[in-house]
């Protein structure tokens, strides 16, 4: 029986090959028509036998292209109409305007081929792409995706690339970075004060200075990397001085999961998001044991030199390797060439934003760079690379950026009205919403300074315009000396909505587990009814965040919804002296959490800690403490983390050899300063050892209005008693880490006696420590909860803004 049908589709289905897919699709299955590009999406009209027609409507659903995400395809049938053919038609444009756009994409397979094969007239050309890969939210300026509005358009095809261009059979039809060796963009190698080299093959001749020793910048899709000879110490040891990054770990490119495999461990998730067309850094342990367990002072142990590929300066004091693949033709150029890993890491000094355009690159990385592998292609906006690990055989991302965004997450709450939720201030996203669609930004980084601010200002106008979105709400965080708070507060003509931090945070928790993400996840964890009015357990742990008593708050038990919470548990509150200067040291932190175990008696503990500090510098802090000067209270897990590290790891070690920066340490190996955001907690978990049995214990007090007060005083007194039997580090560590988690398990359960609540949510920064996770979650499901963890959106600041969205949606659903 012949007859018609109407097919829409929308999602991302521009610029990826989508028409010459359905082409050949109706090719095949014997269907005649027309498909056409629309302002909203994809129409087609398809006509022919109905067998015929419903497998062309599953080869649509099953086999689109890899790049293509379809949020909706509605069929309806429509009188048979008799043509000659399947056609493509010219794009119409509709009086709404909508069509999402494609992340930057991986070079795949066809054009990797092509890339090395010497009969090609692409072969070796930096630039190679297709519908299937290549550059797309970093190039476009505006929409309609064409040509003529991304960074492209000073390049005109020639005549072999228009004649691919318009072919509808061939993969690069209307692909809008379409370019070869004779039209294209070029590279070039400047030298470390920017002067053209005037070399040949600007890439064999970075691939001699990386080979060198020489730390080299390298323009790529959404920034510059810094790379240097990963398997070498002077090398990795010159970046990491020029760079001023004395401890973070740098990130490795590979070229391939052989060459990963022989340095990392390796499981099929993580294969599957190594090679996927998002290629993201991938944290995975080291493939040698890390630490001598049984050596009694808890040092690293040396690889064997059969599996020491990587300079343990890549990584220091940290049990996994941030690994990734090479992902755009350069890349794979540059690995080809070496053989060998390369470190890849942000092109930027400190915590600014990563360098993105030509001049701002010669700049600010020099001193840096040796030299500079630039092009001749601009990137309009900057984009990170993201960075995720393994949790449970599902990804846990970490830092959601390049290959996600501007893909939306798909929530079962439609907001009435377009919203913006400005996110914190570390690792600040921000969220754009429409409807059911929710558009997380890429990482900004720290709204700490004028330059992170002016690239989130700038990022936000961008997506505002390419998304057709003007919002008519802002939300915001309570911290009022946030950046994005200021931000949203001097927004005018706009309704705002204030959000607690971590009511925000265990939020996008559950927002997380409830999404359909673009690529059709349909894992959702929670449905639409649960999701705005279910009530939650959710356990909020990490560094700080501002408490609606103006206290900074980080240990935190909340019974919430969508709409509210309550604060029905935290950690007790300590000093932090020094406010600020207590993140920065830890070893204030340690002082604060000893004097409220053992008061005054402190000095006469006889622990290594103790017997390092300076007496006059302790009299200071205790004045402080005692008059409450410039030490404000804080309930933070984070700053617990730092306490016990800089307790436990004054036993770690007395030189070198114990895999310290002796820089950072006054003596004795005692945590002195941290150079990035949370290294003393991570240099914590690098001693967990899942061997190890017991757990320090906390004391949990119910005071007069029903919240649980936990007290780590019991914990600092079984600590210091270990510290007294000469325990190592390792077993210090363990049960610390064991503690916490069953101190999780046990305030969840009096919260579920007293509210009848079974499910929790677990979010904030210190659940990045992947021991702690695994360690509250099995201990959850063995006491009977339901736990929800974070996978497509980070459990750190990262994520708090699609919290902070699915609250304010809503806020307005209740008003409607």
């Amino acid at each position: 029986m012949k007859t018609g049908a109407r097919i829409t589709i929308r999602g991302i289905v521009q610029g990826v090959g989508f028409r010459p897919f359905v082409y050949g699709l109706a090719e095949r299955c014997g269907v005649r028509g027309s498909v056409r590009n629309d302002s909203l999406g994809v129409e087609i009209a398809a006509f022919g036998e109905a067998d015929a027609l419903d497998a062309f409507v599953a080869g649509i659903r099953e086999d689109h292209p890899p790049a293509a995400r379809l949020y909706e395809l509605r069929v309806e049938p429509i009188p048979f109409e008799a043509r000659d053919a399947f056609v493509i038609e010219p794009s119409e444009v509709l009086d709404e305007r909508f069509v999402p756009l494609s992340p930057d994409l991986a070079t795949c397979a066809d054009c990797l081929r092509e890339l090395f094969d010497p009969n090609d007239r692409r072969y070796r050309y930096p630039f190679i792409n297709c519908t299937n890969c290549g550059p797309r939210f970093t190039i476009i300026r505006d929409i309609p995706y064409d040509r003529p509005k991304t960074t492209m358009d000073v390049f005109p095809m020639c005549p072999d690339c228009e004649r691919e261009y318009h072919d509808p059979r061939d993969r690069r039809f209307h692909t809008q970075p379409n370019a070869c060796p004779v039209c294209g963009p070029r590279v070039t190698l400047l030298d470390e004060n920017g002067r053209d080299t005037g070399c040949d093959d600007p890439v064999r001749a970075a691939i001699d200075l990386l080979l060198a020793g020489k730390v080299v910048a390298v323009k790529g899709l959404g920034g510059y990397h810094l790379a240097c000879d990963a398997t070498s110490d002077a090398a990795v040891g010159a970046l990491r001085s020029r760079k001023w990054r004395e401890d973070k770990p740098f990130a490795v490119m590979m070229r391939s999961l052989d060459e990963i495999d022989r340095s990392c461990v390796l499981d099929e998730t993580a294969r599957e998001l190594l090679t996927s067309v998002r290629t993201p850094i991938v944290l995975l342990d080291k493939r040698s044991a890390p630490i001598d367990k049984t050596g009694g002072r808890g040092r690293p142990a040396l690889q064997a030199p059969e599996v020491r590929l990587l300079s343990e300066q890549v990584a220091p004091m940290q049990q996994r390797w941030g690994v990734m693949l090479p992902y755009t033709p350069v890349h794979h150029l540059l690995m080809d060439g070496v053989q060998r890993p390369l470190v890849m890491t942000s092109g930027n000094v400190s915590d600014e934003p990563i360098a993105f355009r030509n001049d701002d690159a010669l700049e600010r990385l020099h001193g840096i760079a040796d030299a500079f592998l630039v092009h001749n292609r601009e990137i309009r906006t900057r984009c990170d690379d993201s960075v995720t690990t393994v949790f449970r055989g599902r990804p846990y991302i970490l830092r959601r950026s390049r290959g996600h965004v501007p893909e939306p997450l798909i929530l079962p709450v439609a907001a009435p009205k377009h919203l913006l939720a400005v996110g914190a201030e570390l690792k600040n996203t921000f969220c754009l919403v429409r409807e059911n669609m929710y558009f997380v930004s890429h990482h900004i980084g720290d709204l700490e300074n004028v330059e992170t601010l002016a690239a989130f200002e700038d990022s936000l106008a961008h997506m505002k315009q390419l998304l057709y979105v003007e919002p008519e709400v802002v939300v915001y965080d309570l911290h009022p000396d946030y950046l994005a708070t200021k931000y949203a507060l001097s927004l005018q003509g706009v309704e705002k909505i204030g959000i607690q931090h971590h009511h925000a945070q265990v939020l996008s928790c559950v927002a997380d587990a409830a999404a359909r993400d673009a690529a059709g996840d349909e894992r959702s964890l929670v449905d639409a009814e649960s999701l705005t009015s279910e009530r939650v357990i959710g356990v909020a742990f990490d560094g700080l965040g501002y408490g609606d008593d103006g206290h900074i708050w980080g240990g935190e038990f909340l019974v919430f919804d969508a709409l509210g919470y309550r604060r029905v548990g935290h950690l007790d509150e300590v000093p932090m002296p020094g406010g600020t200067k207590a993140i920065l040291e830890p070893w204030r932190m340690a002082v604060a959490h000893l004097r409220a175990a053992f008061g005054d008696c402190v000095p006469a503990l006889g622990i290594p800690l103790t017997e390092t500090l300076d007496v006059a510098e302790y009299e200071v802090l205790v004045q402080m403490i005692e008059k409450s000067v410039n030490s404000p209270p804080t309930s933070s897990m984070g700053r617990l983390f730092d306490a016990v590290s800089a307790v436990a790891q004054a036993t770690a070690c007395d030189d070198e050899a114990g895999g310290f920066v002796q820089a950072t340490r006054s003596v004795a190996g005692v945590r002195r300063a941290i150079h990035y955001e949370g290294q003393a907690a991570i240099e914590l978990e690098y001693y967990t050892d899942p061997a190890v049995e017991g757990a320090y214990p906390f004391d949990i007090e119910a005071i007069a209005d029903g919240r649980l007060i936990v007290s780590a005083a019991p914990l600092f007194g079984a600590l210091v008693k270990d510290l007294e039997r000469g325990e190592p580090v390792a077993v210090l560590s363990t049960r610390f880490h064991n503690g916490v988690a069953e101190m999780i398990v046990a305030v969840c359960e009096r919260i579920r006696d007293a509210e009848g609540v079974s499910t929790v949510a677990l979010s904030g920064g210190v659940f990045q420590n992947r021991y702690l996770l695994t360690r509250a979650v099995e201990l959850l499901e063995q006491a009977g909860f339901r736990v929800l963890v974070h996978s497509r959106v980070p459990a750190n600041d990262g994520g708090i803004a699609l919290g902070q969205a699915l609250h304010a949606a809503a806020v307005l659903q209740t008003k409607d």
